[in-house]
């Protein structure tokens, strides 16, 4: 990262993508009347468009780079949080859908620690260290969700 704006750019359009792919994980199980799995990716949606609000406002001051998708240089295809597409399965399960939120959500937080380990600017270090702790939350309360689920 070259700099704050450029990371908030980033912060920001990870959480919009994964609100995204959320959403459209949702329709797909609706549209096959699968209900569980989707209210819980409608749910994932919900926290993933409260996440973006945050990364948003945190942005305070910052004016954002005006950026294409094609600027975004992710570790692999698309951004880290976009949800595998082949969650649209019309017969999956809640555990399922959890293990795909959970990849999701682990892959966002490696996304971060790796702009943690290898920044050098202080106050992105700070803003790194913060989002690489909120995606731990998450990865945690998903693992939690799934171990209730098992017993």
């Amino acid at each position: 990262m070259k700099s704050v704006d450029e990371f908030l750019a980033y912060a920001a359009r990870l959480e919009q993508e994964a609100v995204l792919r959320f959403k459209e994980l949702a329709e797909a199980a609706k549209t096959h009347g699968n209900k569980e799995v989707c209210d819980f990716f409608a749910q994932m949606a919900h926290y993933s468009q409260l996440h973006y609000q945050q990364a948003k406002e945190r942005c305070g001051y910052h004016d954002l780079p005006e950026m294409t998708a094609d600027d975004f240089k992710w570790p692999e295809m698309e951004s880290p949080e976009a949800a595998a597409i082949w969650g649209a399965d019309p017969m999956m399960g809640v555990q399922e859908a959890m293990r795909l939120a959970l990849d999701a959500e682990m892959r966002g937080y490696e996304f971060y620690k790796n702009v943690l380990d290898t920044t050098t600017d202080p106050e992105i270090r700070v803003m790194a260290q913060e989002f690489t702790d909120e995606e731990a939350e998450h990865v945690e309360a998903i693992q939690r969700w799934i171990q209730r689920l098992a017993a």
